[in-house]
């Protein structure tokens, strides 16, 4: 029995190889195992070493200085650093949030939670694209805007932000940009000084790194300042404590490395597996395209399958793993948030797949993946016609 064939890489991504092998050497007593901030021993020593080589490994794929680079758990933790310990630090400056309905639930999450603390949010609609236009950014811009928060490319329909337009803007209203870009590592060419980024969230298992490892990237300068969320030591300069995982962290910094050489080369690749998906499901009535293909990265396809219900073809397709991207509750069943916020209709938001591509897909997947989609579709749209 053939394995599945996993088209969910925008849920997580295997660790590489490459980067499980870097990992086991930092986790047992013949190997680099020590507490990075016990600095009275060689094996501290030498944490702190592997931990500082990875801090610099993320840092040079962002075009970042290393002490601006925190490390967290992963993106969420990043994105509630950014969000509430910008806001929190900055009370006085303002009280005035911007941001976007299509976030990752990290930033949605964690604005909302700070509406309960008098935070004024405003929440941009985007286009039907998932797209934030510079000129709504500017509009919607305050005396008392302190924060903009706009993802680099989203998690569901993979469309692209102009993160540098869109920086322009917040800093021309006197403003901190934020950008959650856990889906853009390996994807796109990130730059924090030509993009103009003052915060950037990051993540280790969206790039084929470990899960439970992430970083901020904070801007250094004396204006920008967190509040530390997490209290207990004082680590990484004051903003985030506590026991830095140096298996994990050196995992991340391998991944990060991996795709500053491969990114360019691996999208490639997938682009074609993309277009082959897509020629593969030529002919079928009732396929509508939810990502805007011109504007997105090409590992990410969100599709909708006119006549049938999303989680019936998702369990007609036993052999290939991907989501639906709804949030099932005991009530019902609600479509996804973002494809509401760009305008499917909830009959097509419901029939709607995210079919997600990575550095191990195989044409042999992707045909094996036609099949699957063009008998379980057609199965369904007979039974219910």
């Amino acid at each position: 029995m053939s394995a599945p064939v996993y088209l969910d890489y925008a849920a997580t991504t295997p660790v590489d190889p490459r980067v499980a092998e870097v990992m086991s050497r930092h986790l047992t007593l013949d190997g680099i195992f020590a507490n990075p901030a016990s600095r009275s021993h060689m094996p501290g020593w030498q944490a702190e070493q592997a931990v500082e080589v990875a801090r610099r490994q993320v840092a040079d794929l962002i075009g970042a200085d290393p002490r601006e680079i925190v490390w967290t758990s992963g993106a969420t933790e990043a994105d509630n650093l950014a969000l509430t310990g910008f806001m929190r630090a900055n009370r006085a400056r303002g009280r005035h949030l911007i941001t976007s309905r299509i976030e990752h639930k990290a930033v949605v999450d964690t604005a909302t939670a700070l509406e309960a603390e008098g935070v004024e949010v405003t929440w941009l609609t985007p286009d039907r694209d998932g797209r934030i236009a510079p000129q709504q950014l500017r509009a919607a811009m305050r005396e008392d805007t302190v924060l903009v928060s706009l993802m680099a490319v989203n998690n569901e329909l993979g469309v692209i932000h102009d993160l540098a337009a869109l920086a322009e803007v917040a800093h021309a209203g006197g403003a901190v940009f934020h950008t959650d870009a856990a889906q853009a590592v390996g994807r796109l060419p990130l730059d924090v000084t030509r993009l103009g980024i003052d915060l950037m969230s990051l993540s280790g298992h969206k790039a084929y790194g470990p899960k439970g490892v992430g970083a901020l990237y904070v801007r250094r300068d004396p204006d920008l300042r967190l509040e530390a969320l997490i209290h207990g030591g004082g680590h990484e300069r004051g903003m985030r404590s506590g026991t830095l995982p140096t298996h994990q962290i050196v995992g991340m910094g391998e991944a990060f490395t991996l795709a500053g050489r491969e990114g360019e080369a691996d999208q490639a690749r997938i682009l074609a597996q993309r277009d082959r998906l897509l020629a593969g499901l030529e002919g079928l009535e009732g396929i509508h395209h939810n990502t805007a293909l011109d504007v997105a990265v090409p590992n990410i396809l969100n599709l909708a399958f006119e006549g049938v219900d999303g989680e019936s073809l998702l369990m007609a397709l036993r052999d290939i793993a991907l989501s639906t991207g709804s949030a099932c509750n005991s009530a019902s069943v609600e479509p996804s948030y973002v494809l509401k916020g760009i305008g499917v209709p909830r009959h097509l938001a419901l029939a709607s797949l995210r079919i997600s591509l990575g550095r191990f897909t195989t044409e042999d997947d992707i045909d094996r993946a036609i099949e699957a989609l063009r008998h379980a579709f057609t199965g369904l749209r007979r039974q219910t016609s």
